[in-house]
């Protein structure tokens, strides 16, 4: 019976599951379930690694990037860097596209919230380097994408892809013609 029970919570156990903190510089976002965590991985394409459709250059920005982390090969899922936005981290990692890297940031783990392996990227540089680079040009590229878009405030507000589809679907994404009665209840 013992062995039973043995077996039973080696299998509750995450397998594998390891302590990446050590030696992570991470700031804490007061996120719940937040880790620190540094860690060694290849930076790959997601859909390339997953279907087999590989584009040059990881698809040149325009795919989701992993993490494929060297220590048990597990694919983390990088949705965020270091700026407040909850911006995607595609533009920090795409100069880094195939290669070996070191990343430090935050890790999310949450079994009760379905939460498995999403990273929070705030450091990033190529295995060997010694300087990291900091995870924080999403908006400055933005920026050089949208000249057109200057101005004060947030990026998203001057987005011009948030405004077309503003001006498509509503503030509320039911319809313009949702939006007038919402809009009159609370702001007239």
């Amino acid at each position: 019976m013992k062995r039973v029970i043995a077996m039973v919570c080696l299998l509750a156990a995450p397998a594998g599951a390891q302590d990446f903190s050590q030696g992570s510089e991470a700031k804490s976002w007061n996120l719940y379930a937040e880790q620190p965590a540094r860690f060694e991985a290849q930076v790959v394409d997601m859909l390339c690694l997953l279907s087999g459709d590989c584009p040059d250059n990881c698809g040149d920005g325009r795919r989701q990037l992993g993490l494929l982390r060297a220590a048990d090969n597990v694919l983390v899922y990088p949705n965020k860097n270091s700026i407040p936005a909850f911006t995607g981290a595609t533009v920090e990692l795409l100069p880094f596209c195939g290669q070996a890297v070191e990343v430090d940031g935050l890790m999310i783990d949450d079994p009760d919230l379905g939460a498995k392996n999403i990273y929070l990227v705030q450091k990033i540089r190529a295995k060997g380097d010694a300087d990291w680079i900091k995870a924080n040009r999403w908006t400055k590229e933005w920026a050089k994408a949208h000249p057109e878009a200057k101005g004060k405030g947030p990026w998203f507000r001057r987005d011009p892809r948030v405004k077309a589809e503003i001006a498509r679907e509503g503030y509320l994404g039911l319809g313009t013609e949702v939006d007038e009665p919402f809009i009159k209840e609370l702001f007239e």
